[in-house]
């Protein structure tokens, strides 16, 4: 029964903690306007339409930036287990990170991070 009202008391702090930081965040807001409520460019008025067509370029950009965040995906728990794992966990990273570099490689050579 113990256990039951801590954890009742726990909810009912923990909403009235979301209701504190939602009114908070009413009572600072600067747009009342509820045409400039939208999260679409932050209020401001909106200079293109929402779902209009980016240039092919940016798509390439993308696959770039994923392969890179993919990357920090497989980083961030080889860091926790790199000392327990010893030297093949060192090695293996750094033949994972050869195949991305490879792959940068024929995207610059390809010509596939050139702006212009």
């Amino acid at each position: 029964m113990n256990g039951l009202l801590q954890a009742g008391s726990l909810v009912g702090v923990l909403g009235l903690a979301v209701l504190g930081v939602h009114g908070a965040s009413v009572a600072v807001r600067i747009a009342r306007d509820p045409l400039r409520r939208h999260a679409f460019l932050s209020g401001n008025v909106p200079a293109e339409h929402a779902v209009s067509r980016f240039h092919v370029r940016w798509y390439t950009v993308s696959m770039v930036f994923l392969a890179f965040d993919v990357e920090m995906i497989f980083m961030y728990p080889w860091t926790l287990v790199v000392h327990e794992v010893g030297v093949s966990a060192i090695v293996e990273m750094f033949g994972f990170l050869l195949v991305l570099l490879a792959g940068v490689v024929y995207a610059w050579r390809e010509g596939a991070l050139r702006w212009t």
